[in-house]
């Protein structure tokens, strides 16, 4: 089983740094796309729709995605574009805590729209940082992976008390103070080498240091909400994983869900600290 877990790790990371470095704007976002459409279609599982259901409704991301990467950037359509990223950042911030703790139980229409929400704007965050810079996006991913080695070496060696013993009986509380230690070492990492310090005043550092590092820790702390929404939503399903399309790893939502929170809210956390001028749609490619 690890064996299998290593060398699919490995040839996911063969084709997704090459294409994150090296493949045209466009083309990596029809990419992005098929992995949203893919992501889609087992939301459609975790929503109890048959195989024509789930088929359908990741054609209707899929659909979304490619109209977004086709239509002129001039078009009045595209606001639909900045609705879907900001409702995706309201509802991580401020609807999921309460999702969780009463462990809601919603009906199939209201996951799908939800679904259809969360994923279209995790692509729609992908193909934006990517066109900043490919370092950007690979960072802001880093802090996923990040906290969940922490998390999960944190939780091996301390145990403890779960976190949420209803939803994701192996989380521990050690294994979220591991996330947020080790996040805290990669802002600080991060911050350290490319912040502009020659250019700022002792209180502008302070400032973005300030708020650079509380960007770091509540998206590590979303990012573990966005792993405990997709366990719960297993678990309602009676699922153990979304899907078994990457041998070891389970489905492309068990890789991303915590990507699906960080990204969108990345946009709204780093626009400040970093001064970083977001145009509510990628630049033109």
């Amino acid at each position: 089983m690890l064996k299998t877990r290593i060398l699919t790790a490995v040839l996911l990371l063969a084709v997704f740094l090459p294409a994150l470095f090296w493949l045209p704007q466009a083309y990596w976002a029809l990419l992005m796309a098929l992995v949203a459409a893919l992501a889609a279609w087992e939301w459609g599982g975790l929503a109890g729709l048959q195989a024509r259901g789930r088929l359908a409704f990741g054609g209707l991301v899929l659909g979304i995605c490619v109209a977004g990467n086709f239509v002129p950037h001039t078009t009045p359509v595209l606001r639909i574009s900045d609705f879907l990223v900001l409702s995706a950042f309201l509802f991580w911030i401020l609807a999921l805590p309460f999702w969780l703790w009463r462990r809601w139980r919603p009906g199939k229409i209201v996951l799908l729209c939800l679904g259809l929400v969360l994923l279209c704007a995790t692509w729609q965050t992908f193909v934006y940082w990517r066109s900043v810079s490919p370092w950007s996006l690979l960072a802001i991913m880093g802090i996923a992976w990040v906290a969940d080695t922490s998390a999960y070496f944190a939780g091996r060696a301390f145990g403890g008390r779960k976190l949420a013993p209803n939803i994701s009986p192996g989380k521990t509380w050690a294994g979220v103070w591991g996330a947020l230690a080790g996040v805290a070492v990669y802002g600080a990492i991060l911050t350290w080498q490319f912040l502009p310090w020659r250019w700022l005043s002792s209180n502008q550092i302070m400032v973005r240091i300030s708020l650079l590092m509380f960007a770091f820790l509540a998206l590590s702390i979303l990012g573990i909400l966005g792993d405990l929404l997709e366990s719960l939503l297993k678990r309602q399903a009676g699922l153990k994983d979304s899907s078994a399309i990457l041998p070891g790893h389970g489905g492309v939502l068990d890789r991303v869900d915590s990507m699906m929170a960080i990204l969108p809210c990345s946009l709204y956390f780093f626009n400040l600290p970093l001064g970083v001028r977001y145009y509510w749609w990628s630049p033109a490619y």
